[in-house]
């Protein structure tokens, strides 16, 4: 009973501090022509619920792709037509076709924002909720304190609340899931993922741990028995979820072709903003939308995005457990988030999931990580009107994971997995790779908390007006090219107990 007084008090907590972030800033008010995100959410709305299925990926006269046209999987439309019929209810003027262009009020903020909260009390609060009591090791406490840190976690807030994006739902059903392939239903958890995939195309980040980890399960079992039976089960549960998603789309090939292509825009280019991602951090250097043609380009990133993906997913193909499984999903997020075409800086997010899975294994790691994930959108953020939100969460975020997981203390080499390391600097076997480690937290935080005290209290050279994006995406990125290493030599290495092997098997 006190576990789960706890629990309610943590989620308590937690929605707190998502509708603070809402209360306090708003996506695109009033930026004309097209008002930002917000106006982006609230457009789909109307044009789902105001034209047939037929016609929601389509430009015609009454849907302009220009202006915020549907690029996200069916799910997504459906769950914006849920949003419309709720919104019709209350207010018609919220989605009447056309004339609701740029529509804002306190009633409708209001509303809005509540749709983003209903969807994390219905999907992805409860999966982390489960997750943190279930598949988590320790005591009551320490599962708890797991919990508040997974909830607190900025980056996800901010953009969800402040950016205005549905986020939690699609990296909720992703956690559903990894929840359920931790207690041993793959059925179910393949079915999880396929609606994720199906609300948001990046969960293509976390598919090739999810398709490894159960083909490495089932050729274990063999494929000449029980192993082949589980396989078929699992690729005809995909078939049919699949299926019954793109329903309204499959009666017509060029129906899907369209949905496909608006799902998958390749002709936009390598990248766009000032990405934490290797393309943006070498376009500084040298600019390689000028060297390489459009082709080459994409060429290029998907060989790059295939090699670093490549050796952790092979170890999990031949070593199937759900340690390894929670660390090829962090390695292959950030492999595609490192070197894929086209990555938007809210991309993160989907590394950012898997980092907070590993919170109770590598909190000092996984904290850094996740501190440094939601530094690297600051420039949206700043763009946003979120600077407040971002100190308070962010700072919020620091002290309580560190505080509540003890992870300053919890950072011996043993701890933090560093015996490979040892094993890759044997010409210097005396270095206390632990006291480095800690150091190195210490001075990053301390850079990424000045670059962000300069890039609002500081003005850039006229020369240099993207001086201090630029400063984060590089010190970011060099966090995210570090962290990638690290989550795969750790990959590659034995877990630090005979306890903990037994537990992750």
């Amino acid at each position: 009973m006190q576990t789960w007084s706890l629990v309610s008090l943590c989620v308590l907590l937690g929605l707190a501090a998502r509708w603070g972030v809402s209360l306090n800033s708003y996506s695109g008010a009033g930026k004309t022509p097209m008002f930002g995100d917000y106006e982006a959410q609230r457009h789909w709305q109307e044009v789902t619920y105001n034209l047939p299925v037929q016609e929601w990926y389509f430009n015609t006269t009454k849907n302009d792709l220009n202006y915020w046209g549907l690029d996200y999987p069916p799910l997504t439309a459906y769950h914006s037509l849920i949003c419309a019929f709720v919104a019709k209810t209350i207010n018609p003027e919220w989605v009447e076709l056309h004339k609701s262009r740029g529509y804002e009020s306190p009633a409708h903020k209001l509303f809005m924002r509540a749709t983003v909260l209903v969807a994390d009390l219905l999907i992805y609060i409860p999966a982390v909720v489960l997750y943190c009591l279930y598949l988590t090791e320790g005591s009551s406490k320490k599962k708890v304190s797991t919990l508040l840190c997974f909830l607190l976690y900025p980056g996800l807030i901010l953009v969800d609340y402040g950016h205005f994006q549905y986020n939690g739902v699609s990296l909720g059903f992703a956690l559903w899931g990894v929840l359920a392939l931790g207690l041993g239903w793959d059925a179910l958890g393949s079915v999880a993922f396929c609606l994720a995939l199906n609300y948001k195309q990046m969960e293509l980040y976390h598919a090739l741990p999810f398709f490894c980890y159960l083909l490495g399960k089932n050729v274990k079992l063999g494929l000449m028995g029980r192993g082949l039976f589980l396989l078929v089960r699992i690729a005809l549960t995909v078939l049919v979820t699949f299926a019954l998603c793109w329903l309204p789309f499959l009666s017509d090939p060029g129906q899907a072709m369209q949905v496909a292509r608006r799902i998958f825009p390749v002709a936009r280019g390598l990248f766009e903003d000032k990405v934490a991602n290797t393309w943006c951090s070498l376009n500084v250097l040298m600019k390689i939308r000028s060297i390489l043609s459009s082709d080459s380009q994409m060429y290029l990133s998907f060989a790059c995005t295939l090699l670093a993906v490549l050796p952790s997913c092979v170890r999990l193909l031949t070593k199937p457990t759900f340690w390894q499984f929670k660390l090829a999903l962090a390695n292959s997020s950030l492999a595609f988030f490192l070197f894929s075409y086209q990555v938007h800086e809210k991309s993160i997010l989907l590394a950012a999931l898997p980092a907070c899975l590993l919170l109770n294994d590598l909190p000092l790691m996984a904290i850094w990580f996740l501190h440094a994930s939601t530094f690297s959108m600051l420039p949206l953020f700043l763009k946003d009107g979120l600077l407040v939100p971002f100190v308070v969460t962010s700072l919020g975020f620091l002290y309580f994971s560190i505080y509540l997981l003890s992870a300053l203390e919890r950072c011996s080499e043993e701890e933090l997995r560093l015996g490979a390391y040892h094993k890759l600097l044997f010409c210097l076997p005396k270095l206390d790779l632990a006291w480095i480690v800690r150091w190195k937290f210490y001075v990053s935080v301390s850079v990424m908390a000045g670059l962000s005290i300069a890039a609002v209290a500081l003005a850039p050279p006229p020369h240099l007006p993207d001086l201090f994006p630029v400063l984060v995406s590089i010190t970011s990125f060099s966090h995210f090219l570090g962290i990638f290493i690290y989550f795969n030599i750790i990959q590659f290495s034995e877990p630090p107990s005979r306890k903990s092997q037994k537990k992750n098997n």
